[in-house]
């Protein structure tokens, strides 16, 4: 594999996406993580927040790109030429609806990108954006679900 794509609303990003793209970038000569723009759903940080966010999660990655985008996602890897797509799963939830994703891409793509999925660490299959959201929201200290710099800027943004 040469240029992979991997993305997600990560609002926030949390320790379990920062597992899945450490492991992603090691199949890849070039790795970029794509946030996006999810139109059904509400997100608690903006898309340029959220940006930011995964930036200070992966900055220790020298292979990985951030970009952000809210373009229809197998028109932009079609246009960008990637050879792979990567989806991080924590459970058969996340594979139901992963499943049916990999299918739609490959309809627009015509089989021209595969779509492979990683399966985060055990230890990191119950921590979710939301739930990382809900407690933060709550005053709780979510430190260990996310990366310290992703911990600090979420209470600067907070506190603005």
């Amino acid at each position: 594999m040469k240029k992979g794509f991997c993305c997600g609303t990560f609002d926030p990003i949390t320790i379990g996406h920062v597992d899945v793209i450490e492991r992603a970038a090691k199949l890849c000569d070039k790795l970029v993580v794509g946030v996006v723009v999810n139109y059904a759903k509400n997100c608690y940080f903006s898309l340029e927040e959220r940006k930011k966010l995964v930036e200070a999660a992966v900055s220790h990655i020298k292979n990985v790109e951030i970009v952000a985008f809210s373009e229809h996602l197998p028109t932009f890897v079609k246009n960008e030429g990637f050879d792979v797509i990567i989806r991080g799963l924590r459970n058969e939830s996340d594979f139901d609806y992963e499943i049916g994703l990999a299918q739609l891409y490959d309809y627009f793509l015509k089989g021209s990108c595969e779509t492979i999925f990683i399966m985060t660490k055990p230890e990191y299959s119950y921590i979710s954006s939301t739930i990382v959201r809900q407690n933060f929201e709550l005053g709780a200290d979510v430190s260990g679900w996310v990366t310290p710099p992703v911990y600090k800027l979420m209470k600067q943004i907070k506190n603005k």
